[in-house]
């Protein structure tokens, strides 16, 4: 589980193609996006956005600087009563014509209460969270953007009773610009969720994420 996360900070420290750097000034007279589009706002672009959706809610802040993104957010997983805090980074890897493909890598922390009311599995706990990921924006029209998405987070408890939390979730969506900086969104992921109660077997399961979000450009 390890490895992607090394593979992804290897992708970071490497330079921008230099199609991608060739093409980005072009970039910042079309893009839009606030909630996930685009794969990486431009530089000197922020944006503010929330969502609601299951089994989480949450909102976020992005800033776009020179070759990378910024991003503070903060989640409410609602099934299991979790507060989840992240700081991430993306880099654009790949920028062909109207699609953009960008790694992602970000660490946090979960503070998991333990309820079971909705989620009879859930375990206590405060847990680092690792998550590398990939977006795929492809501009499909003046005001859409369908994106792909990768999401792996890993949970690592931080106390010594092996607690742990793997996701795999691939799906996508779609960001329509709505006018005046704001757009929103409609996404889906499916895949699968191991994980490992304190001192108890590991157990696999479904795992999915929808978000229906909204957002605004500050600059």
């Amino acid at each position: 589980m390890t490895r992607p996360v090394f593979l992804l900070a290897l992708v970071f420290a490497l330079p921008v193609p230099v199609a991608a750097q060739e093409a980005a000034p072009a970039r910042e007279e079309w893009s839009f996006g606030t909630v996930i589009a685009p794969a990486m706002l431009p530089e000197g672009a922020s944006a503010l956005y929330g969502y609601i959706g299951v089994p989480e809610m949450g909102g976020g802040f992005r800033q776009g600087l020179s070759g990378f993104e910024l991003e503070a957010r903060g989640r409410l997983d609602y099934f299991r009563l979790a507060g989840i805090l992240e700081v991430g980074a993306r880099r654009a890897v790949v920028t062909e014509g109207a699609a953009t493909i960008a790694p992602t890598l970000s660490l946090g922390l979960v503070f998991n209460s333990g309820s079971a009311y909705l989620d009879a599995d859930n375990f206590g706990g405060v847990l680092l969270r690792i998550t590398p990921g990939l977006i795929v924006g492809w501009r499909v029209a003046d005001t859409v953007m369908v994106l792909g998405l990768l999401d792996l987070p890993i949970d690592l408890g931080l106390s010594p009773t092996g607690a742990r939390r793997f996701q795999a979730l691939t799906g996508g969506g779609a960001e329509f610009y709505l006018g005046s900086g704001i757009t929103l969104l409609t996404a889906g992921q499916l895949g699968v969720e191991s994980f490992k109660a304190p001192d108890e077997p590991n157990q696999v399961r479904l795992g999915y994420q929808l978000r229906l979000g909204i957002g605004t450009r500050l600059f």
